[in-house]
C-alpha cells in the first residue's frame, strides 16, 4: 500500500477540486444575493401593436398594375 503522503499529484487534484466546488458555491450564493435584493425590471416595456390588413383581390385595378 503507498504512503499517501508521498502521493503529492493525489492531494495536487483533492485541492483543485475542493476550490472549484468552493468557488461554485461562492458564486452561486453571490449571485442568489444580488437576484434577491434587485427589483426585477423589465427590460422592454410592451406596447399594442396595431396590424392593417388590406384585402386585394384578382379583379382590383391595384392587382392588375402591380401584374
Amino acid at each position: 500500500m503507498p504512503d499517501w503522503t508521498s502521493l503529492w499529484y493525489v492531494w495536487l487534484i483533492l485541492l483543485t477540486v475542493f476550490l472549484l466546488l468552493l468557488c461554485g458555491i461562492s458564486a452561486s450564493c453571490i449571485k442568489f444575493c444580488c437576484r434577491k435584493k434587485r427589483l426585477p425590471v423589465e427590460t422592454f416595456p410592451r406596447h399594442a401593436c396595431d396590424l392593417a390588413v388590406i384585402g386585394i383581390d384578382s379583379d382590383s385595378t391595384a392587382h392588375s398594375t402591380v401584374t
